[in-house]
């Protein structure tokens, strides 16, 4: 992340006071400040509206247990934290607020009045940690079931299976659980009949290929059109953050894999970078360009198969098969280098796993030959068709001012105008280094966030040409104490080596105390990863900010008006999986 700014520090200070703003250092410089439940709306409200150059997107809202961490110096007392991301662009910062509660069941006011997009992520942490928001429009469960007993990312909620009773499903509990799953629209503001219209309410999903994963979406409709939508989430959640509490700081990272199960590394590349920054580790050249050189890859793994059963959505059935093949090309290299294809678990804490194999560089040319003009053959069958344009053009349309208020990033936000790429704003691993565009598009519909899509996949080509033309030599990890695992060649020269090997492996590192974020140009938007260490050898709380979670929570706005087909093309044009979402 960005360097801190002392300037929005001291301008929050002499406006509400120093008592009521009281900052606190971190790992990754962003300006922290904790402030009180009672002010915190009015300092967000400031943030948002009132100062120079604002902070216009909330950029992430969670929560933290701090009933039993350690190394909390010169910080509020509290048992529970709310903790407030805020993105501002033309400053080109983020800003993190942080509330203290006490208690056992908290409760902290709605700012829900200030983004709309922070009514699932306040329903996130009442449903993961109990903290009540007063006055959100409709509190219930988003990711767990309503019949869900608990707060999961609570300390005292088990995080292994084998912690829980045996499971059984009675008769009686399979009915209590299909009850609870029925649909009410009254809950949700909606009426059956209005004007002296019926309305229609169609569960769209969770089991329709429209919908990309288990998602359902709950439509109003009048005949074809939509009234109104409510998107139903959370069956995909397999608890990912908590995970990260009982896993060790390496053993973690084949989890990450599993988040944008499409995207490969570009999973592992935000967690290590957020671990190095709380280390202090500096990964060497050659880590940064191989890093880059598989990112793009699987930037370009992930487009095909979003480009594929887009087509696919809008009633093309053979461009799937043709991106699907090409993306078993890319698989053949990353097996060749990593051993693995769909979840390579690649990035190691410092670096990589290992050094390239020979040949992989004819393995990168020969793909580099074959795939630009697959590119131009689906720009004539897919962006060319003028049925496709057709189902999409003004389909869907978001404006630059929706986009931010929604926490819309990635190929959604450029297709509404914004060069806005963490890539080029906020480069990463050496990415200033690399010459690339930033595709942008002007009006912000469905057509448009494929069309961006389609001109990424040229931008990592030349990225991967530049890495593959360009290797370093040198090592491929860092000889940091605390990289992990240590490089293997330094463990049989004496026994405190090797038990200092052992003991990284099995135990894994000992991570400092403190706090870090870092985030970075996923395939489908910014991935950031907020970690928490009390110095121990886990994450003491493991955040993870994706893309798609909000992106889905704008379909209602984007479809109301529309008709079925369109909230189809509208969903294949976010680009989003469900694993990204729910977790």
């Amino acid at each position: 992340m960005m360097t801190a700014n002392a300037t929005i520090t001291r301008e929050l200070q002499s406006l509400f006071g120093e008592t009521e703003l009281t900052p606190q250092p971190t790992h990754d410089d962003i300006p922290t400040l904790w402030t009180t439940k009672d002010k915190v709306h009015d300092v967000l409200r400031y943030l948002k509206t009132d100062t120079a150059k604002p902070y216009k997107m909330l950029y992430d809202l969670t929560a933290i247990d701090e009933r039993v961490r350690n190394g909390r110096q010169n910080q509020p007392d509290s048992d529970f934290t709310v903790v407030y991301h805020l993105l501002s662009f033309d400053r080109n910062e983020d800003v993190r607020i942080k509330v203290p509660l006490k208690g056992e069941y908290p409760s902290i006011p709605t700012i829900t009045d200030i983004w709309q997009s922070a009514n699932w992520y306040e329903r996130e942490v009442w449903d993961m940690f109990g903290i009540t928001i007063e006055g959100h429009p409709n509190l219930r469960r988003i990711l767990m079931p309503p019949t869900w007993k608990g707060h999961p990312l609570r300390k005292e909620h088990p995080a292994r299976r084998t912690e829980l009773g045996r499971f059984t499903l009675t008769e009686e509990k399979d009915e209590r659980e299909e009850k609870a799953e029925q649909f009410h629209p009254g809950e949700w503001g909606m009426t059956r009949h209005r004007d002296g219209t019926d309305f229609m309410f169609l569960n769209l999903g969770p089991h329709h290929t429209g919908t990309h994963g288990i998602l359902r979406i709950v439509l109003e409709l009048d005949g074809e059109e939509i009234i109104d939508a409510v998107v139903d989430i959370g069956f995909h959640h397999r608890g990912a953050e908590k995970m990260g509490e009982r896993q060790s700081w390496h053993t973690y990272i084949p989890y990450t894999d599993r988040i944008d199960y499409l995207a490969g590394v570009l999973n592992n590349f935000p967690y290590v970078l957020a671990v190095e920054k709380l280390a202090g580790i500096e990964a060497p050249d050659k880590a940064k360009v191989i890093r880059v050189m598989l990112a793009e890859l699987y930037r370009i793994a992930s487009h095909l198969v979003w480009y594929g059963t887009f087509a696919q959505d809008l009633g093309q059935l053979s461009p799937v098969f043709f991106t699907f093949t090409d993306r078993e090309h890319i698989y053949s290299i990353t097996e060749a280098i990593c051993g693995f294809r769909l979840h390579p678990a690649w990035f190691r804490i410092g670096g990589v796993t290992y050094d390239l194999p020979r040949g992989w560089d004819k393995l990168v040319r020969d793909f580099l030959d074959y795939f630009p003009p697959r590119l131009d053959e689906y720009d004539r069958l897919v962006m060319q068709n003028r049925i496709i344009k057709a189902r999409t053009k003004g389909v869907g349309s978001l404006t630059l001012d929706e986009a931010v208020e929604w926490g819309i990033t990635g190929p959604n936000l450029r297709a509404c105008g914004f060069a806005w790429d963490f890539r080029k704003k906020r480069p990463y691993s050496g990415y200033d280094q690399f010459e690339f565009d930033i595709p942008t598009a002007t009006h912000g519909d469905s057509y448009d966030r494929a069309a961006v899509r389609v001109q990424e996949m040229r931008q990592s080509l030349r990225i991967i040409e530049q890495c593959m033309k360009n290797m370093p030599d040198g090592p491929y990890k860092s000889e940091h104490p605390l990289a992990t695992p240590p490089l293997k060649e330094h463990t049989m020269h004496d026994i405190e080596t090797l038990i200092t090997h052992f003991l990284n492996v099995s135990w894994g590192p000992v991570i400092p105390a403190g706090e870090a974020a870092f985030g970075i140009e996923a395939a489908k938007g910014n991935n950031t990863y907020y970690l928490v260490s009390d110095g121990n050898t886990v994450s003491y709380r493991t955040r993870i900010r994706t893309p798609s979670f909000p992106h889905l929570q704008v379909i209602p706005e984007m479809s109301r008006g529309l008709e079925v087909a369109d909230l189809i093309a509208i969903m294949g044009s976010l680009d989003f999986i469900m694993g990204d979402v729910d977790r």
